[in-house]
């Protein structure tokens, strides 16, 4: 067998890209420039298409994009011997086995809350990664245990938060007059269980004058919620920037469906925008806010309602838990330093060796830099 070289001491590849739209394809771009923030030396290998504009915008931080074919991954410079991360890419369970036979140690991040069928698959002819991120305790008491039947060992498990820079989403409140209607807001991927199936309903119960603005849209959502009331609008995804759709909502209601969150970017989002978020007390969404600090958690309808008026009558209050959110997310649940730490600790587990020299200016992003969400990218699941 033909020996591999060790990975480049600085050296990640991400097997796949960022795109616009879905948790997975922002976190990685997210991600990203936190460890080249920290001067990781990052390439990225496109499956199997190079988009113009994110390729322009990782190279802007210092990327290198690393082109190559499934069936000729050992052609690939610099893909040999290193550590591979993988968010949530289906090319990535397909290709595994060839990343492995090319000595690659392999980081998977499943940010769902269940494993694909394609993923247990991989399982059973191949066994597990060296090494899996979770991205909130909820999500890793539903994925471990189920990992542990697969060979996954506690040590290779690691619970890091999902990176997310603030800078992308200015803070810029959106002021309500008493006698106007709330705007009320909700953004995902166009999935339909994604969406409560009595969305209007619950929406059309609140006591006071709203509208609602749902960006994410698509015919399959317009068959699952039927026809949007008058006080509705729905906006197809990637019809508007995702930075620029919050700075019209007053309060951020995420009615889910079927689709169990993790740690749901889109209130990352609202928060860093100065939206507060009214979200279900369940999933992920408790270890994000704390209620009636930072945001507020719902059991039943009717104290959503609740909750929905009195921000609708306090504008003091709506105002106060946006200032508080904002706080939270870049001394607490977005910080850098911790979220680094955690990943630092990760990558020298697997042989990396990292420091906390920044890169020159030529690899920072361009401050205010435009945020994503705006089209699928097809390598996510």
């Amino acid at each position: 067998m033909t020996a591999h070289p060790r990975p480049s001491t600085r050296r990640v590849v991400v097997f796949g890209m960022p795109g616009h739209l879905g948790g997975a394809n922002t976190e990685c771009w997210h991600t990203v420039r936190l460890w080249r923030q920290h001067g990781l030396d990052i390439s990225l290998i496109p499956t199997w298409h190079a988009d113009e504009h994110w390729q322009s915008r990782l190279e802007a931080i210092g990327c290198r994009i690393l082109l190559g074919r499934p069936d000729r991954l050992d052609r690939i410079d610099g893909l040999h011997g290193s550590v591979v991360v993988s968010f949530c890419n289906s090319h990535f369970l397909r290709c595994a086995e060839r990343l492995r036979a090319l000595g690659c140690r392999t980081i998977w991040l499943n940010c769902m809350t269940w494993l694909f069928a394609a993923e247990r698959l991989h399982y059973r002819h191949c066994g597990p990664f060296d090494a899996y991120v979770f991205q909130s305790h909820y999500q890793q008491a539903q994925l471990q245990p189920q990992l542990e039947r697969f060979g996954v060992r506690p040590q290779q498990c690691h619970r890091i938060r999902g990176a997310f820079c603030w800078d992308e989403f200015p803070f810029a409140p959106l002021g309500h007059a008493a006698d106007n209607p709330l705007v009320l807001g909700r953004i995902s991927r166009a999935s339909p269980d994604k969406f409560h199936v009595d969305s209007w309903a619950i929406y059309g119960r609140l006591p006071l004058p709203i509208h609602v603005r749902i960006l994410g849209c698509d015919r399959r959502i317009e068959r699952r919620l039927g026809r949007p009331p008058v006080w509705a609008e729905c906006l197809a995804a990637g019809s508007e920037p995702a930075d620029r759709f919050y700075h019209t909502l007053h309060c951020l209601v995420p009615l889910n469906g079927g689709a169990a969150e993790n740690w749901p970017r889109c209130g990352l989002e609202a928060m860093a925008a100065g939206v507060p978020v009214v979200a279900e007390n369940r999933w992920g969404w408790p270890e994000m806010i704390r209620h009636g600090h930072t945001g507020f958690l719902w059991n039943t309808h009717d104290e959503l309602a609740h909750i929905v008026e009195r921000l609708g009558r306090d504008e003091r209050l709506r105002l106060q838990v946006a200032h508080r959110a904002r706080h939270a997310l870049e001394t607490d649940l977005a910080d850098r330093q911790t979220l680094w730490a955690a990943w630092e600790s990760l990558f020298r587990s697997l042989g990396i060796e990292t420091n906390a020299t920044h890169v020159a200016s030529k690899g920072r992003p361009e401050h205010g830099e435009r945020g994503s969400r705006c089209r699928a990218a097809s390598q996510s699941i």
